[in-house]
């Protein structure tokens, strides 16, 4: 695959190939990226697989444009985009083991909609008690 242009615009990076396909992905999957300045985000160079951001130490391989999920969803999306909640403590609060709540937020394995309910409870939970503080 050959990039012939980049750009970025609602919080995803978008390639358009020499095939003149335009692919994106969310920039939640690249926390380092979604927080670089403009001149950050335009310092970057093309390898053999992918995109390099030597400034912000940030990799992208052209193989992942062409993943399905090119946006977290479901717990995945929860985590992304509020990374001060921890997963290793969500997951310790509701007893369930770390490499099956990691399972989860891969998307290897997928919780019981009632598990995913408690999951989120347990997020609100905190939040309200955080509010009382």
């Amino acid at each position: 695959m050959k990039v012939t242009k980049l750009w970025f615009a609602d919080n995803r990076i978008y390639i358009c190939t020499d095939e003149g396909k335009n692919l994106w992905q969310s920039l939640l999957w690249y926390p380092r990226l979604k927080a670089a300045t403009d001149a950050e985000r335009g310092d970057y160079r093309m390898t053999v697989d992918g995109i390099r951001w030597d400034a912000i130490d940030e990799d992208v391989s052209f193989e992942s444009f062409l993943y399905e999920e090119p946006e977290p969803t479901g717990l995945a999306r929860i985590f992304k985009e509020h990374p001060e909640i921890k997963p290793t403590a969500i997951a310790a609060r509701l007893g369930i083991s770390q490499p099956l709540f990691s399972d989860y937020l891969t998307a290897k394995k997928k919780p019981s909609d009632e598990r995913l309910e408690l999951i989120k409870a347990e997020i609100r939970k905190i939040g309200l008690e955080l509010s009382q503080i």
